[in-house]
């Protein structure tokens, strides 16, 4: 069976496909075996990604590692015949969800091994994760949390194990500013309460936005010829180290 990565929450702009992205790939770096859906059927950023990458790699005549890219299926589950699929040839499938609640983002998060849940460190995106008082206290899970909670139940009741669900804290400010320390004690705290681990994702840099139109990611500058890395540029791919070191997933060895 391939182990399933989810990507999701119900909010966009967050980092979820830049994040579905760096993940899929880099893990067909280190030699697995990637798959990647793309489950948003509107804005489809992380196929545009993928294809994107395939369009710039046959353009300039480059071998660049890709993710096996989905085809989704027709009726009233698309879902499961494109995951059958993948899993005759994948180690890993990637599943990017759309910033909206829908049935096959429902879908995925009762399939997920491991959830994925990039927020931007503020205190809007952390509304969808819990209610909180004006004095700042929990008052109890929201609507994301409770969607979550719903398909750990599912999979316990199928026998199913659990979902490893990690919080990533994107766009995380430079400075220790008082909002930033006030998001991360509040982020701590509900941890222990629902069930997840936090940790840093990545912090707003421009260079993710250059990326997108040529389907690149950070690990893919030598091979287009860039020599020399900026600071900028080395410290995202230490935040991309760290966030798959910080995965744990089966058989990953991080080794770049």
């Amino acid at each position: 069976m391939a182990h399933i990565i989810v990507v999701g929450n119900e909010k966009g702009g967050s980092g979820k496909s830049t994040t579905s992205m760096h993940v899929a790939t880099a893990l067909v770096r280190m030699g697995h075996r990637v798959g990647g859906l793309d489950l948003d059927v509107r804005q489809r950023s992380f196929g545009r990604y993928l294809e994107n990458r395939a369009h710039f790699a046959a353009r300039e005549g480059l071998d660049l590692p890709m993710p096996v890219i989905g085809a989704m299926g027709e009726g009233s589950d698309p879902l499961t015949p494109a995951l059958t699929d993948l899993e005759k040839t994948c180690d890993f499938i990637l599943l990017d969800c759309p910033g909206s609640h829908t049935r096959l983002s429902q879908m995925a998060h009762t399939l997920a091994d491991t959830l994925i849940t990039p927020m931007n460190d503020s205190f809007v995106d952390f509304d969808l994760l819990a209610r909180l008082s004006p004095e700042g206290k929990i008052q109890g899970p929201s609507i994301y949390a409770e969607m979550v909670w719903a398909a750990r139940q599912m999979r316990a009741q199928a026998g199913a194990g659990p979902i490893d669900w990690l919080v990533l804290r994107n766009r995380l400010g430079t400075q220790a500013m008082h909002n930033k320390r006030k998001v991360g004690g509040a982020l701590e705290a509900l941890s222990k309460r629902i069930g997840f681990r936090v940790a840093p994702g990545f912090s707003e840099r421009v260079i993710f936005r250059e990326l997108f139109p040529r389907g690149l990611t950070l690990l893919d500058l030598k091979d287009i010829g860039t020599e020399q890395l900026s600071m900028s540029n080395i410290a995202a791919r230490q935040e991309l180290r760290d966030l798959i070191t910080e995965l744990n997933l089966p058989g990953v060895a991080v080794n770049f």
